[in-house]
């Protein structure tokens, strides 16, 4: 672990990547009140491939008056109880990836559910950012502002 020093300061949201998704982008809300990460995704389903378990879903990202949508699959390694924000459980599949938040790109897992209606299409949990960040509740985007690009 390193020291408090030794840590990247990033703002209460940040723009992610989701390499492993093919994902350039995407406006992450800092949740340190939330052990696991969380994304949107619908339509999802488990599928076997080489007898390795995935998640196919899909994911709505962008600004509302650009949205774009991609379908992903990633290695789901559970099915985990969550409680949500409005302090129901509910079974969610886990899946590995890796984010890239600034120049710093690590393996986590994050928990897929129906967030259409929430500001955040994603939420970054505290154990993804504990070991490498802290977080300044008064700044935004301090990785950087969204870059144009052509893929997403």
């Amino acid at each position: 672990m390193q020291s408090l020093d030794q840590k990247k300061i990033i703002g209460w949201r940040e723009w992610v990547g989701l390499p492993d998704l093919g994902i350039d982008k995407i406006k992450a809300k800092i949740d340190t009140g939330a052990r696991t990460s969380t994304m949107d995704a619908e339509d999802y389903e488990l599928i076997e491939e080489d007898g390795i378990i995935l998640a196919r879903f899909r994911v709505t990202f962008g600004n509302r008056k650009k949205l774009k949508e991609k379908v992903c699959t990633a290695r789901a390694v559970e099915n985990r109880k969550v409680t949500n924000s409005g302090g129901h459980v509910e079974e969610r599949i886990v899946i590995v990836s890796n984010i890239k938040i600034g120049q710093v790109i690590k393996e986590i897992e994050i928990t897929l559910t129906q967030r259409t209606n929430m500001k955040f299409r994603m939420l970054l949990g505290r154990t993804a950012i504990s070991e490498d960040f802290v977080v300044d509740v008064a700044c935004s985007y301090l990785t950087g502002r969204k870059q144009k690009s052509t893929d997403n």
